[in-house]
């Protein structure tokens, strides 16, 4: 990686704290923060407000930290797409340096008062989130594979399971099954996203689908992977964490998903740069309701049990 662009000496601009702020990529957080709480709510156990907050915080800056390391190491490339040259870093209002340091101190402070407030073991599951995002998908599967997304979306997937570690130190097949969930929604929904970025994945040399296999193929896998989705969103329904409110959420946003999916699948790329990609991006739209749709449901499903066991 070459960061010969981003010498310390070239920022002339002093740092606002909306921009080390925006380093820890705020809106990536409000998902991590969201799947976390639903993963520690629906645990079987109760948890004290003051510790689940805690829990939810520490997990919160842990994927902050994440977002801050992963900005230090794509910078080089970060500064060739459009849609992310205006970050911090190859904007020139933060030094690399310091979202390195920024980066590894919220991780220590994370992971350690994680396990001090809650147990060791949601602890250590933070700690391999924050190491599976940088070293694994950043430093290594990003730039090297279009599998990229397959697999490094399993970083995103954890935050339920460590929200359900700190809840029960423990990992049940509910918490796999929030982070299979989170797991599965990844390509789909990443892959609408590179459909109509792909010019950006082509500056940077980034081996997304869409620039290794083209868009042809990119929409075929996006049209398989929702469809191992809405099985496994549809048959949580009928396990510990689903019940008649998720899986009317299910029944009803895996039928538009898939509907949406098998339009991108049926779109001409002519057709498609004509109108800008209006179906991949109404559909990468869904998909952010998609998700939070369904840890809402799963939430609302936990409330109404506590609710019928008192």
């Amino acid at each position: 990686m070459s960061d010969t662009s981003f010498d310390s000496r070239t920022y002339e601009t002093d740092a606002q704290f909306g921009d080390y702020y925006a380093l820890l990529k705020p809106r990536v957080m409000t998902l991590v923060v969201f799947t976390a709480l639903v993963g520690l709510l629906a645990a079987p156990v109760a948890v004290h407000p003051f510790v689940a907050f805690c829990a939810v915080l520490f997990i919160a800056v842990g994927g902050g930290a994440s977002g801050a390391l992963n900005m230090w190491y794509d910078s080089d490339i970060d500064a060739l797409m459009r849609r992310t040259a205006k970050r911090p870093i190859p904007a020139g209002r933060v030094a690399r340096e310091e979202a390195l340091g920024l980066g590894l101190a919220l991780s220590g402070f994370a992971v350690v008062f994680l396990g001090l407030a809650t147990n060791w073991l949601a602890a250590a599951l933070l700690a391999f989130t924050i190491f599976f995002y940088v070293v694994v998908y950043t430093m290594w599967l990003k730039r090297s594979t279009p599998q990229n997304i397959v697999i490094g979306g399993a970083a995103g997937a954890f935050p339920p399971m460590i929200g359900w570690a700190a809840a029960t130190g423990s990992i049940g097949i509910e918490a796999v099954l929030m982070f299979a969930l989170t797991f599965m929604w990844t390509p789909p929904h990443f892959w609408a996203l590179a459909l109509f970025v792909r010019q950006d994945y082509d500056n940077a040399t980034v081996p997304m689908l869409t620039v290794t296999h083209g868009r042809r193929v990119t929409r075929v896998h996006i049209l398989v992977y929702t469809a191992l989705l809405a099985a496994l969103a549809v048959g949580t329904g009928f396990t510990a964490i689903g019940g008649p409110v998720y899986l009317a959420v299910a029944l009803v946003l895996n039928a538009l998903f898939l509907r949406g999916a098998v339009q991108i699948w049926r779109r001409d790329e002519v057709a498609a740069e004509g109108d800008n990609f209006a179906v991949e991006k109404k559909f990468f739209k869904l998909s952010l309701l998609y998700l939070f749709a369904h840890f809402g449901a799963i939430l609302v499903e936990a409330a109404a049990g506590r609710l019928g066991a008192w």
